[in-house]
């Protein structure tokens, strides 16, 4: 037996976490299907040593390719099961075909494809289960695959602009420590063998760099081991529900980054929801799967009001609105997308606004950083510098 994991919704809606023994992954999903819960996340719980860790599944990018040529295919006429026997022919990375192999196992055993899928634990997302469910039921199944290949490439397109950003940046800051680290480690010891020569008390400027560089020369080791440490433990406790939900509210509450964030997570609330409800999901199982989609959770949770007023009949916007969730320029347009009927139309509007408001605040947001970087590493080079040549100078008037 192992211990897994999970997030599972109830039939009415609500989600909730814990913990389950089970032999395997599907063992553990067949435990909450049959206490009447459907499985979002399923793995295994973490210990000190598994953080280190983490299991590889199918990457977003091939699930991508997948849809799409799963779509193309069925466009085409062939049958399903001849379709996947394709795609397994045409997979190249093992992990892709072993999965496409076990969906259409399954698949041939008499399980819907959406239950075939979602059997793949941690390859494809509940969003992405419940809009096959829907084209299943509707008999479009292509037409749903063909969206959601458009929204999985916009959804990635969005995610690209964000980490291409900041390359540069993480360049820059990598640059600037190893500069610095240079001259701590290897230039200023140089020195170091002609002030203690001079017998003469040294500048605390000089005496500050100088100590700082010996610290590092001997103890760099302690210090990466101290870096690694912290990184550990921060990504064990952002597993944490209670610590993930502080964290995501501090982001929220940053100058610039906490506004990013709220555009990020609006754009991608509204092609979701918008894409969901276009292939006949309700509003509210589409709101509770969307609110799973969020990468905040300060702002799913936030979300619950909107659900409960939907639960009694109310609409959605005026609780997201009262909530001060996401900007109001987009609730303001989902509200009159709700009370014009448009609702579906109005949200993907909103997403194509945002996915701009993105870039642009991106961009906003970089030209105030990297300025900030450089001059940042131009004092720390200059202090270093300073007290080398205060050091030098004091040793001269020594010599005269």
């Amino acid at each position: 037996m192992a211990l897994y994991r999970y997030k599972a919704a109830n039939p009415g809606g609500e989600v909730s976490e814990g913990e389950i023994d089970a032999i395997d992954e599907a063992h553990a999903i067949e435990q909450l299907q049959a206490a009447g819960n459907v499985p979002i996340r399923i793995r295994p719980a973490h210990t000190s040593l598994s953080i280190l860790r983490r299991r590889r599944g199918v990457r977003a990018a091939d699930v991508q390719v997948f849809t799409q040529e799963l779509a193309t295919l069925l466009g085409a006429g062939l049958p399903l099961d001849r379709s996947f026997q394709i795609l397994i022919d045409l997979a190249e990375d093992p992990r892709l075909k072993h999965m496409t192999a076990a969906v259409l196992e399954r698949v041939r055993g008499g399980a819907a494809l959406s239950d075939a899928l979602e059997a793949q634990t941690g390859s494809f997302s509940r969003f992405y289960v419940n809009m096959v469910r829907a084209g299943e039921m509707g008999g479009a199944l292509e037409d749903v695959l063909g969206r959601l290949s458009d929204y999985l490439i916009r959804a990635r397109e969005l995610r690209d602009t964000v980490v291409s950003a900041l390359i540069y940046p993480a360049v820059l800051l990598s640059v600037s420590v190893i500069s610095v680290a240079v001259l701590m480690v290897f230039v200023v010891p140089n020195f170091t063998q002609l002030f203690e020569d001079s017998e003469r008390a040294l500048p605390m400027l000089t005496q500050v760099v100088v100590g700082s560089a010996e610290w590092l020369g001997n103890y760099w080791w302690a210090l990466l081991l101290g870096l690694l440490a912290i990184l550990l433990y921060l990504r064990q406790a952002l597993e944490r529900p209670a610590q993930r939900l502080r964290w995501d509210r501090r982001v929220l509450r940053m100058p610039l980054v906490g506004d990013l964030v709220r555009k990020i997570e609006l754009a991608r609330f509204s092609r979701s929801l918008g894409t969901l409800l276009g292939n006949g999901v309700p509003l509210l199982a589409a709101l509770s799967i969307v609110r799973e989609t969020l990468g905040n959770r300060a702002l799913a949770e936030g979300m619950g009001g909107a659900l409960e007023g939907l639960k009694q009949g109310q609409g959605m916007s005026e609780p997201l609105l009262s909530a001060d969730l996401f900007p109001r320029l987009g609730l303001q347009m989902m509200k009159v997308g709700e009370e014009t009927g448009r609702l579906e139309e109005m949200l993907l509007q909103v997403a194509t606004i945002y996915d701009r408001e993105v870039r642009t605040a991106v961009q906003r947001l970089l030209s105030l950083l990297e300025p900030l970087l450089i001059v940042t590493l131009g004092l720390i080079i200059a202090l270093i510098i300073i007290a080398i040549l205060i050091a030098l100078v004091s040793v001269n008037e020594l010599a005269f």
